[in-house]
């Protein structure tokens, strides 16, 4: 048993809409093995490992299920040999993850077609490593379970123990988790809708998107004043200032040595307190010292947390927290020390098993309340009260073994909010104000909480600058208190705005200027926009990061950018297959066109899974989902999203479902014919909006670049729904252009030769296309001349249908392939190329084959005459734009120009020519009456026509 390979998805994936971890399990010899069959030894040994799997429903969806699984009890005879090992690992993870105090529930195992014992495992995680080493652990208890001679070799160290490694496991978990007052207002946040990231290993919080967001690191903000918490840190000073201010503090002095310490004892009046200078957590504090030795050890305890220590007066009474929030006491709770009560019968070490065994008890914060330890401090508490571990205590006495009440000792917290009297009320929000703290807890010790201090006596201990919520939010006796819900609501009051518009593009061909076209308008809008593309991440215009950045970790640089308040993410296929999406959902998602690209990467195969993968974005759109309708594969997505809108794309004004859809109210955007050309046209609950000629877009080469009238198109219907206005959309469009700065390698034009220079990232055969197209509808006197390659890592097939995609559309071919071979020989891409040329009638002297992408491309512009249109598909972006612009045409061997060429050579009998958008699609057919649009699988409701699947489907 052994993991193939593992993905981490952060966000929406193939296998869910959150966090999930995928594992390729490969079984080996254990195929032959399912849980039964192992005997109700392994069963029972992993019940008795992990109960908590009793509670899992599995198939059956009932508590109990996943066991009746195990053990084969099912009236299914393919389900009586039990469950196969790969189904069992997906539970324990699960519950591993449970025990160490995390809510999950989901996961899914499925076969993997094809291969005999290898499974893909999927189940869901709430920390990143903590999730993968519960799947590590798993397959360490599951091997430890089976018959020795089933047992694969070093699975299991030999000194390996279920117990130890399980407690292990929990306190691994909670060091990398979010602690319980950090989780509690994480959670407060979720319940408000703000969105949040975990900025680094610790407790430091990012709440909100953006220009939005606001920090917190456990319990202290980004607006807690730096010096307030110096002062809070500052015992001594802290002092100082409550009293100056008339409210109730012990008497304390400062020392550096246990002889100044008892020196100090014996001026202040015994019984006194010894604590660090700067301590916290109630680490290094003894309490009631009656005694110079005393003292002295006192002083030792502190001295190891702190240089200097306090000694200051015993102040009498019961330990309370009072938790101030914005100058408002929200909680009070009462901290009782970890103790036993002696029944006579037990000894004090017997008596801490007992208390141990409550189930609300845990290690560190697991739960509740944490086990108590019987250590060096609680032999000093015993030996005060003469007393030792194996003494057994009178019935009804409480014996103390801490000296301090914090929960992470074992302590216990009753909450007192409801009965804390007026004054003290009063006294612990000034107390707070004084120091100059946003969030505070007060200690403060009295007889009696309910009664006034002025009364009864009392006084303050100390103010804690980051306060612990969980004594609030879990008291282990009383009303759990809303301790996060007042801090949240005090960062953004009257629900400011904590969340930024997230557009989220996808498709094979077109997305990064799309996503480019977008981020300008929002620009032209007034907004700060940060963009993800192919080429980098972008702030305001301005990339930040070079590179590839399509996947999570550029969507968490743009959302935590604080400056941005729009984000614009171009998100592609390999980023949702390795890892998901970096965000739960977004507002609008759109989808521009499913082509043949990557096919045979990544466990894609055919377009449909491909549609698969893209479809991610429109299932967790909010607002609206922007489909092509143009494109059978997309349009069919409609019967997959919840989004508010949907919002159909086309080319085709004829298109059937479009039209449909606007007349249900639905919103779209379509391509229009005019007397002046053709009109870019808005429709949306009814109404029709002229947007923007076509040929006034730079980006169209005056129209007829009609896969960026598309994307111009896919932008301003992105921009509609996110509520842009319209003028600012018709600024965005007309003054975005496709020069190399604004849009590198996305069809840019160089006209400074003697011939016109079409340079492009176009590497499948759909974008080869597209701008094969394009060179045949422009005006050219000359010749037209193509440097032509594709990726060595796609199929063959992909790489002929390129071929086929440039034939019989130009005057001479260069053949060339990329500097990364990926697997390939170095002249075999440029071969199957000219291969496929030659088959489709390209005459063998119109051919040149030339790998090295610079020497072809150098050959490519030293051909090219006056007049001539060169189109360049560039892989090496910057270098090979640099090559061209920097060329120096011979003017000796300048050509006049000849007559005009209206029109590329004419395609050969079964060469392939590039279809208009629409043309293809099965529901843009013109004609079609709403009764075949039905059959076909569209339905009606508020948001217009959507695609529900065929009849028969």
């Amino acid at each position: 048993m052994r993991i193939e390979e593992r993905n981490v998805y952060v966000g929406p994936s193939l296998y869910a809409h959150f966090p999930v971890i995928k594992l390729k399990l490969d079984l080996g010899a254990l195929e032959a093995w399912p849980s039964a069959r192992l005997g109700s030894g392994f069963v029972d040994g992993l019940i008795a490992a992990l109960p908590g799997l009793h509670d899992h429903g599995c198939s059956f969806g009932e508590p109990g299920g996943f066991v009746r699984r195990l053990r084969g009890d099912s009236p299914a005879p393919e389900e009586q040999q039990g469950t196969w090992l790969g189904h069992v690992l997906e539970h324990v993870a699960i519950e591993l993850q449970n025990i160490a105090g995390e809510s999950v529930s989901f996961g899914k195992t499925r076969s993997v077609e094809g291969r005999e014992g290898v499974y893909t495992v999927v189940y869901e995680y709430a920390q990143r490593d903590e999730g993968i080493e519960a799947g590590e652990l798993g397959i360490r208890l599951i091997c430890s379970l089976l018959p020795p001679d089933l047992r694969p070799a070093d699975s299991v160290p030999d000194d390996w123990a279920w117990p130890e490694a399980r407690d292990e496991f929990i306190r691994y978990a909670q060091r990398r988790a979010l602690g319980p007052s950090t989780a509690s207002l994480v959670k407060a946040a979720e319940d408000r809708n703000i969105p949040w990231l975990r900025l680094n290993e610790q407790s430091l919080i990012q709440l909100g998107h953006g220009k939005y967001q606001q920090r917190i690191q456990a319990t202290v903000t980004g607006r807690t004043s730096y010096i307030a918490v110096e002062l809070a840190q500052d015992k001594e000073e802290t002092n100082k200032i409550l009293a100056n201010c008339g409210l109730p503090v012990p008497r304390q002095q400062l020392v550096r040595s246990a002889d100044r310490a008892v020196r100090a004892a014996e001026r202040l009046g015994y019984p006194v307190v010894t604590k660090p200078y700067n301590g916290n957590h109630g680490r290094g504090i003894s309490i009631g010292l009656k005694t110079a030795d005393e003292v002295r050890a006192g002083f030792s305890a502190a001295a190891e947390h702190s240089s200097s220590v306090i000694v200051e007066t015993y102040l009498e009474g019961d330990d309370h927290r009072l938790l101030v929030v914005g100058g408002e006491l929200i909680a009070a709770t009462k901290r009782t020390p970890g103790r036993v009560v002696g029944d006579g019968v037990h000894s004090v070490k017997a008596l801490v098993d007992l208390v141990n065994q409550d189930p609300r008890r845990g290690v560190g914060h697991e739960k509740v309340m944490t086990r108590i330890v019987l250590d060096a401090q609680a032999d000093m508490m015993l030996v005060r009260q003469g007393l030792t571990v194996d003494s057994v205590p009178a019935d009804g006495e409480a014996v103390l073994l801490r000296s301090t009440a914090n929960l992470s000792t074992g302590g216990t917290a009753t909450d007192v909010t409801d009965i804390i009297h007026p004054d003290n009320r009063e006294m612990a929000v000034r107390a707070v104000q004084a120091i100059g703290l946003d969030v505070g807890g007060v200690d403060f010790l009295c007889p009696d909480i309910g009664e006034s201090y002025k009364s009864v006596g009392g006084g303050i201990c100390e103010i804690n600058a980051a306060p612990g919520f969980r004594m609030h939010v879990a008291p282990s006796e009383g009303t759990p208190r809303d301790a996060a819900g007042p801090v949240i609501d005090m960062l953004f009051p009257n629900r400011a705005p904590s969340r930024v518009p997230i557009a989220g593009i996808t498709g094979t061909n077109g997305k990064t200027t799309t996503s480019r076209m977008l981020a300008h308008i929002v620009k032209m809008a007034g907004f700060t926009p940060g963009l993800t593309t192919t080429d980098g991440v972008y702030i305001d215009g301005q990339r930040t990061v070079e590179g590839d950045m399509t996947g999570p970790v550029a969507t968490r640089m743009v959302l935590a950018d604080p400056t941005i308040d729009f984000a614009v993410l171009e998100i592609a296929r390999g980023g949702l297959l390795r890892a998901g999406m970096g965000v739960p959902w977004i507002d609008v998602g759109a989808v521009l066109n499913v082509r043949s690209d990557h096919l045979g990467l990544g466990g894609i195969d055919t377009l449909e899974q491909l549609a698969e993968v893209k479809r991610i974005l429109v299932e967790v759109a909010r607002e609206c989902a922007v489909l092509n309708a143009d494109d059978d594969n997309v349009i069919r997505m409609s019967a997959h999203t919840d989004a508010k809108h949907l919002c159909y794309v086309t080319l085709n004004p004829q298109h059937a479902v479009v039209r449909e859809h606007i007349r249900a109210g639905g919103r779209a955007c379509a391509l229009e014919a005019g007397v002046n050309g053709q009109m870019i046209a808005l429709y949306d609950k009814g109404r029709h909006i002229p947007l923007m000629w076509t040929h006034l877009i730079p980006a169209t080469l005056e129209g007829r670049a009609m896969h960026n009238v598309q994307n111009a198109m896919f932008a301003a219907a992105i921009a509609f729904s996110l509520d842009l206005k319209l003028d600012a959309i018709r600024t965005g469009l007309r003054t975005f252009d496709t020069t190399f700065f604004q849009a590198p390698g996305r069809m840019n034009v160089y006209d400074e030769h003697p011939f016109k220079v079409i340079f492009d990232y176009g590497h499948n055969a759909h974008a080869v296309g597209m701008l094969a197209d394009l060179a045949g509808r422009l005006d050219v006197r000359g010749r037209r001349l193509v440097v032509v390659a594709g990726p060595g890592d796609r199929r063959d097939e992909d790489i002929r249908d390129i071929a086929r995609a440039v034939a019989g559309r130009f005057d001479h071919y260069i053949c060339r392939r990329d500097d990364g071979l990926r697997g390939r020989a170095p002249d075999e891409v440029p071969n199957m190329i000219a291969a496929v040329l030659r088959e489709q009638g390209v005459r063998e002297e119109q051919i040149t084959i030339i790998p090295d992408e610079q020497e072809a491309i150098a050959h490519a512009l030293g051909m090219a005459r006056p007049s001539d249109l060169l189109l360049v598909f560039a892989d090496a972006l910057t270098r090979s734009w640099k090559q061209v612009i920097k060329f120096k045409p011979d003017a000796s061997a300048a050509a006049p120009p000849g007559p005009a060429v209206a029109a590329a050579p004419a395609a050969e009998p079964g060469h392939r020519t590039l279809a208009q958008p629409g043309e293809a699609s099965v529901a843009g057919k013109p004609g079609r009456d709403a009764d075949e649009l039905a059959a076909a699988g569209f339905v009606r409701d508020e948001r217009g026509l959507r695609f529900v699947g065929e009849a028969g489907d």
